[in-house]
């Protein structure tokens, strides 16, 4: 698969599959988004400022209350530049990511359970100006994401 002219195409399809892959059945159902920036490895508040705002996107579509960073670097089950949304009332998962450094810019790769309304909160994120990539496990076909 490639990616093509016309944007028809997820904008890359390689970081797609292995986010899908990812999204194989395990304890629980997830779906996933990848957030394609332009954020460079040099722009590490910028790179906290979009999570944060990810993090209250993706929290709203998941019902589970307020939530808070868990950064990878405070805890050796984690790698850096990897983060969980926890609920705050009862430390809860709301979603997991990875801060992917590639070809000089980062995508984000979010993780959270599959019962979130996938295409309203991919809007919700596409509305705040970000492109986004909707990894689902029921997807076939590899569609394009437009900011």
């Amino acid at each position: 698969m490639s990616d093509s002219d016309d944007g028809s195409d997820v904008l890359d399809a390689d970081l797609y599959r292995r986010t899908k892959a990812l999204l194989e059945p395990g304890d629980i159902d997830l779906s996933g988004a990848i957030v394609h920036t332009d954020l460079t490895g040099q722009e590490d508040l910028e790179m906290q400022e979009l999570t944060v705002d990810l993090n209250e996107i993706i929290a709203a579509h998941a019902g589970k209350g307020e939530s808070y960073i868990h950064a990878g670097n405070d805890d050796p089950n984690f790698s850096s530049n990897q983060f969980q949304g926890r609920s705050l009332d009862d430390d809860e998962f709301v979603w997991e990511c990875q801060q992917l450094l590639r070809d000089g810019t980062f995508d984000i790769v979010f993780y959270y359970e599959a019962d979130v309304d996938q295409a309203a909160l991919v809007d919700d994120i596409r509305d705040r100006g970000y492109e986004v990539t909707s990894v689902v496990l029921e997807d076939e076909e590899l569609t394009a994401s437009e900011a």
